[in-house]
């Protein structure tokens, strides 16, 4: 089974990049303000740890207008559409009242399972993240451990442009220990399945210059109030602190 994974992530990977251009292609209201980044690490564990990030320029009566847990939610689900779009269908999400699965095709070839979402929100700053549960991408010892976080951040006024905003997202993998390097090689992960992920990570935050997110499939918060608040210090939430006491799928 991970001999075919990867071959099927290599070739997803070559289409990718050019799926990604045609998913750009909106008109932007806001925009990229350099290259997305990339820190990708695996410890002496094998478990990795995955970040790319980008900073946009929003104007910023429309970013006030998005700032709100009800967006976030929406932000959430652009990167699940994000996802089934650049795979063409191949990848999709299946909701159950308790996880979210990204799937190969149907839902026995399940890759990667997580637990319904956690929030976290303030005035400025929102999380959003998924803990990892198992799956067919996931070695035996990370079944449990890890997540996928989406954090968003205002930075402020952008320097010369008035009106404008500075908005950082990230987007993370945490404490993920990949089935194919613990069952191959870590070099056939890193070739494959990180590669993959990255590049379609990427695109996703370049796509959000058209601010175009996608409806919420539960539609959990009405107001920030419902939502606690991000760590205090700006710090990263531990990978089993918990960030949220209210949500629910």
């Amino acid at each position: 089974m991970s001999l075919r994974l990867a071959a099927l992530l290599t070739a997803l990977g070559a289409a990718v990049a050019l799926l990604a251009r045609r998913l750009l292609r909106n008109a932007p209201i806001a925009r990229v303000l350099a290259k997305p980044t990339d820190d990708t690490a695996t410890d002496a564990r094998g478990a990795v740890r995955s970040m790319q990030s980008a900073e946009l320029a929003i104007p910023a009566a429309e970013l006030d207008r998005i700032w709100n847990p009800p967006h976030l939610e929406r932000l959430a689900r652009t990167y699940w559409r994000y996802l089934e779009r650049i795979t063409l269908g191949l990848m999709r999400v299946v909701y159950t009242p308790t996880t979210r699965a990204v799937v190969l095709l149907a839902s026995p070839l399940r890759l990667l399972r997580f637990e319904a979402p956690e929030y976290a929100m303030d005035q400025r700053r929102g999380i959003v993240r998924w803990r990892i549960r198992d799956g067919l991408l996931v070695a035996p010892r990370g079944r449990g451990q890890g997540y996928l976080q989406i954090d968003v951040r205002r930075l402020g006024p952008l320097d010369g442009q008035p009106g404008c905003e500075r908005l950082r997202v990230e987007v993370e993998v945490a404490a993920f220990y990949p089935a194919i390097a613990f069952r191959l090689s870590r070099w056939l992960y890193e070739q494959t399945q990180s590669r993959v992920h990255v590049i379609v990570t990427q695109g996703f935050l370049r796509s959000l210059q058209a601010l175009d997110l996608a409806e919420s499939v539960v539609g959990r918060f009405a107001g920030i109030d419902e939502v606690p608040d991000p760590p205090a210090n700006g710090g990263t939430p531990a990978p089993g602190e918990p960030i949220s006491r209210t949500a629910r799928p």
